[in-house]
């Protein structure tokens, strides 16, 4: 029987058969720990390949870690991070950013989830006033989410007005690879070339098994960062079973592939809901979800086909989010019963 697939998140998909096959060659025999075996080595050589020379990754257990680490390895507590009000390090890490750094999260309303470099203006006030906390950090999210997608040059205009203030540019790339597929880019191009200067690598999303990284793009190696990673519990003892992950992802095109698949069934599903005349999509889609406004008394018996998250239950849009694995045949049957259900 086939296990079912659903669109409530790309957390919800398995693990891809390449990594799974990669974790099981490198289970084999005896390998130096806390990254000092030859997959570990491996990875940081093919983040260099994807984010240039000076790009230095390490690699961490989850997404909120990573953005954590990320915010805390460039600020102090006193400082304030930018950021949109809708953005995951404010809505759904449960006040981690805050707790483990010590910042004040300033807020910016936007109504598809990306900043503008007038956004960081705004915020720029109190600067050297001791009663007020210090901006330090600008950070976006990759695609955003509500499914959008930050073009390469809006991202420099962000990074152009964040280094032009003394503020560094931090990226949530949970689903990045989603945005270079969306925007027929390299991942280089969207963060290194486009001014980011720390990345939180997003592998979970896009078919790695509990594999993340933080990714500094230019400059030094932060010494640093090893004690910060120590601390906060994130040094794997066996890392190469992380390494080869990201090995297996980003030493072939397996990010692309799985990526375009996801991206494509998001399109599918866009296109199959069209004349639908009671169901609105609500947001462009150019990644792997898709937003829509559905009547509320109808979302129960369409959670029974597949399940999906309620994204705004005051305006019922509902968020329906396409995997590596999700299948042409996935999307078509649930957008039938969808179909069926709202008339």
């Amino acid at each position: 029987m086939t296990a079912p697939r659903h669109f409530a998140s790309d957390n919800y998909a398995g693990v891809h058969p390449e990594v799974l096959q990669a974790i099981a060659e490198a289970n084999v025999g005896h390998a130096p720990s806390y990254g000092n075996d030859r997959w570990t080595e491996r990875a940081r050589s093919v983040f260099r390949e994807h984010f240039g020379a000076s790009a230095r990754a390490f690699p961490v257990f989850n997404g909120t870690a990573a953005n954590v680490l990320s915010i805390q390895s460039a600020t102090r507590p006193y400082n304030a991070v930018i950021c949109a009000d809708g953005a995951h390090i404010n809505v759904d890490e449960c006040g981690a950013p805050e707790r483990f750094t010590g910042c004040k999260l300033v807020l910016c309303s936007t109504p598809d989830g990306k900043l503008r470099p007038a956004d960081i203006i705004s915020r720029l006030t109190g600067i050297g006033d001791e009663h007020r906390v210090q901006p330090r950090v600008v950070s976006i999210t990759q695609a955003t989410e509500l499914g959008t997608v930050y073009t390469p040059e809006e991202i420099r205009a962000l990074a152009d007005t964040a280094h032009a203030n003394g503020l560094l540019l931090h990226m949530d790339g949970a689903r990045v690879a989603n945005a270079a597929v969306g925007l027929d880019a390299s991942l280089r191009q969207i963060t290194t070339d486009a001014g980011v200067d720390i990345l939180s690598f997003g592998g979970t999303k896009n078919g790695l098994m509990g594999a993340e990284a933080v990714v500094f793009l230019g400059g030094p190696e932060q010494i640093e960062f090893l004690f910060l990673r120590k601390q906060a519990m994130q040094l794997a003892s066996k890392m190469r079973f992380l390494s080869a992950q990201f090995v297996a992802l980003l030493g072939t095109d397996l990010w692309r592939r799985n990526a375009e698949n996801a991206n494509r069934m998001a399109r599918l599903l866009a296109a199959r809901l069209e004349g639908v005349s009671r169901v609105t999509i609500t947001q462009a889609v150019e990644a792997n979800g898709v937003f829509a406004r559905v009547p509320p008394e109808h979302i129960p018996a369409l959670q029974e086909q597949a399940f999906f998250y309620v994204w705004n239950p005051a305006t019922s849009e509902v968020r329906w989010m396409m995997s590596w694995d999700t299948t042409a045949e996935d999307v078509e049957q649930f957008a039938q019963a969808v179909r069926d259900v709202v008339k």
